[in-house]
């Protein structure tokens, strides 16, 4: 059984940065695309950004150039780090583990619980 746990939310001011970090147990972490999600209070869980098994990433418009994605392998572990955060970047970071390379939360098997980001202005 493959399990996801997220830490590194918290409160932060705007203009500020945080890096979640996703810790996978149960299966190795390079068989796996890991994207990342979040959940703002009122709405539908939206795409963050995905990377793929060869640590290609892939992000939708709003989010490049803010957000990156990286990898380590070794440590069955991937990161977001979240620079220059708004207060519309507050909501809960969810990291999930699939085959595919998707913008799709219907693609991904595994989920986390969550970690709440909460960016006050």
């Amino acid at each position: 059984q493959v399990q996801l746990v997220e830490s590194g939310g918290g409160l932060v001011q705007a203009g500020g940065s945080l890096r979640l970090t996703c810790q996978v147990s149960g299966h190795t972490l390079s068989d796996y695309v890991v994207g990342w999600f979040r959940q703002a209070p009122g709405k539908e869980r939206a795409f963050v950004g995905s990377i793929s098994r060869r640590g290609g990433t892939y992000y939708p418009y709003s989010m490049k150039g803010r957000f990156t994605i990286s990898r380590d392998d070794a440590k069955n572990t991937v990161y977001l780090q979240m620079n220059s955060l708004k207060p519309e970047d507050t909501a809960v970071y969810y990291c999930s583990a699939g085959g595919s390379n998707s913008a799709f939360e219907k693609d991904y098997n595994y989920w986390g619980q969550g970690t709440q980001v909460t960016v006050s202005s």
